[in-house]
């Protein structure tokens, strides 16, 4: 087993940030084994992938099968990842700082910074809520550990809240799409696609998105398995996340002709959705990290984290960008 340091180097050589002739320690995984990896509704750059079949067939070739697990938020796909049951998978900022909290196995790989108007808190059409001021006492649907947990923390801030001062109800988002729809909640917060969705079929009001707050990224996240004992196969993922993510923002059209595919939503749903993507995966570096240990102090301070993590630990970083040096 390589160590985690020079681990670092070896694998972004092979991701196309340092030269790809590097050879890198280990091995793909035996012959006949097999590639889990996890996506939610909205992974788009994965979604392509699972159509067009690339990867399938690059790592077909050294005897690995890949299977898709889709699930409905990135808290249930890190669970998954700890119980073994996928080994790559693509979540918001919030979802790896509870699995770290929790003693989940697993590194930071790739980063895409998240759009303004990606997620935000939704009201229904008539609703006399105008601020987030006026979310005190109010009863708010949110996935418990994702984006979302941490957009509503950080708009309630900036209003002089706290997360002490709404009744949150943490719902996976097709039930927290029923308990809007039928009033049991004020408001909800949610990510794309359900936030166009909403918009589109609930005509339902953006209340607030990320619109003067600090940038946030979601993260492709990998296995300690998958890191340390199948670099190389991890290098080749991570080859294709990157050339498809090069793909699909110079080819919308397409893309949104597989996600209506996979999807079953509106045209104009994936349009409005694919309008606010850019899929492009930032290295990642020093001011990455501080952006996601930030999101992990402010759950911490407001205790919804059983313990304080440190995130830098778990980022695969070149010894050059690492903090630590």
């Amino acid at each position: 087993m390589v160590s985690l340091h020079s681990f670092r180097s070896k694998i972004l050589a092979l991701t196309g940030i340092a030269t790809l002739t590097t050879l890198l320690c280990g091995s793909y995984v035996h012959a006949d084994e097999t590639l889990n990896i996890g996506y939610q509704k909205g992974s788009g750059v994965l979604s392509v992938i699972r159509e067009q079949g690339t990867l399938q067939k690059e790592l077909a070739s050294q005897g690995i099968h890949v299977t898709w697990n889709q699930f409905p938020a990135g808290p249930q796909l890190l669970e998954a990842l700890n119980a073994g049951s996928i080994d790559f998978g693509a979540t918001g900022a919030p979802p790896p700082i509870f699995a770290q909290a929790a003693g989940i196995n697993f590194y930071y790989v790739g980063a895409v910074k998240v759009p303004v108007n990606g997620e935000a808190i939704i009201v229904p059409q008539g609703s006399s809520i105008t601020s987030v001021s006026q979310l005190k006492g109010k009863r708010i649907a949110l996935q418990k550990g994702s984006s979302s947990n941490f957009q509503l923390l950080a708009l309630l801030q900036k209003a002089g809240l706290s997360f002490s001062d709404i009744t949150p109800a943490y719902l996976a988002p097709a039930d927290a799409r029923a308990a809007f729809t039928n009033d049991n909640v004020d408001a909800w917060v949610i990510w794309e696609p359900y936030l166009s969705s909403a918009e589109h079929d609930l005509h339902a009001r953006v209340l607030a998105d990320y619109k003067g707050l600090k940038p946030v990224y979601s993260f492709y996240e990998a296995s300690g398995n998958l890191v340390k004992q199948h670099p190389k196969v991890l290098a080749a993922l991570m080859r294709q996340i990157n050339s498809t993510s090069e793909w699909a923002n110079q080819h919308r059209q397409q893309v949104n002709k597989i996600l209506i595919h996979q999807l079953g939503l509106p045209v104009e749903v994936i349009d409005e959705w694919q309008k606010k993507v850019d899929y492009d995966v930032i290295p990642l570096n020093k001011q990455i990290i501080e952006s996601q240990q930030a999101v992990a102090d402010a759950f911490s301070k407001q205790h919804l984290i059983p313990r304080p993590v440190n995130v830098n630990q778990l980022f695969l970083l070149p010894e050059s960008e690492h903090p630590n040096n």
